[in-house]
């Protein structure tokens, strides 16, 4: 049995970890853009983040100063029990958030739509924002953390409904078009993960093509033949957009292109694109009944 006092902790842990160490196939692959760039402004933003994640790690503040969104994805076996029933990990999600935010781990950036207020904690209405499924081992709680930054959010989501007969052509189109909008002048922080989902409903399609931008490890293949020869194809024409790290002049504002599809209404064709920037930030935390917690930056290649 799992208890509200362990959920706390891990998901403040995650968070923590999350906004303090960047995961290590991202590390890797900004190491790879920086074997890759050789303009001098390109290779000197990729540098500066890499040494800002190392001073992060040392202890001498963050990763970035927009920690954004706070948002959990957490996987459930059939055999977990949490104390209280399952509604105690939006409990859990919101103290941990607070907490979190008062340690300066994130930075207070959750305000009222309308009214523009802050509360001071990053939770509110809809926030923190608990993704939950179901499956993987029977006796495992998994918890992600992904403190999402405002730039890859805003200027980094785009959706469209496009024609049946748009086809394959359409999709790589406005995919094209997303990137080049999103990384211009380095709105999304770039070199960034694009996710993105095709089918499915319009939540549905958004919903895809963030998981596949934050989840995925970069660097995992996709299982999927046919996607993974899009996401080769996408991720070379971007490359050809003469856009680098930051926006500036290169051939790396992508780190990868990560493609979900589900399937859809004859009529439809709802195509969504999702960014994630530079640092990727994500941290999982894996629990087991009477065990201690384990944290790790790897990510599964499930989430594929």
């Amino acid at each position: 049995m799992i208890d509200i006092q362990q959920l706390e902790q891990a998901m403040f842990e995650c968070l923590k970890l999350a906004a303090t160490k960047i995961p290590p196939d991202i590390q890797k692959a900004l190491e790879q853009v920086l074997e890759r760039e050789s303009d001098p402004l390109s290779r000197r933003h990729v540098e500066v983040t890499l040494e800002n994640a190392r001073l992060a790690a040392a202890g001498r503040g963050l990763v970035c100063g927009d920690t954004g969104f706070p948002l959990f994805f957490i996987t459930a076996g059939k055999e977990v029990r949490v104390r209280g029933g399952f509604e105690q990990l939006w409990r859990a999600a919101r103290t941990a958030t607070a907490k979190a935010t008062e340690r300066s781990y994130l930075r207070p950036t959750m305000v009222d739509p309308l009214d523009r207020s802050n509360p001071g904690t990053n939770v509110g209405a809809g926030m923190p924002k608990i993704h939950l499924s179901f499956g993987g081992p029977d006796d495992l709680l998994e918890i992600i953390a992904a403190p999402k930054g405002g730039g890859s959010e805003i200027f980094g989501t785009f959706y469209r409904m496009l024609y049946p007969s748009d086809g394959r052509a359409g999709i790589m189109k406005f995919v094209i078009d997303s990137i080049r909008t999103g990384c211009y002048a380095g709105k999304i922080c770039p070199p960034a993960i694009i996710g993105v989902g095709i089918g499915g409903t319009a939540d549905l399609c958004m919903s895809m093509a963030k998981q596949a931008a934050l989840l995925r490890p970069v660097g995992a293949i996709n299982p999927d033949s046919e996607l993974r020869e899009i996401e080769e194809q996408l991720l070379a024409a971007s490359r050809e957009l003469g856009i680098g790290p930051m926006g500036a002049r290169g051939q790396s504002a992508v780190l990868a292109v990560h493609l979900r599809r589900a399937v859809t209404h004859t009529a439809a064709l709802p195509v969504a694109v999702n960014a994630q920037c530079s640092i990727g930030r994500r941290w999982r935390a894996l629990l087991r009944n009477n065990e201690k917690t384990v944290y790790t930056g790897e990510m599964e290649t499930a989430y594929v």
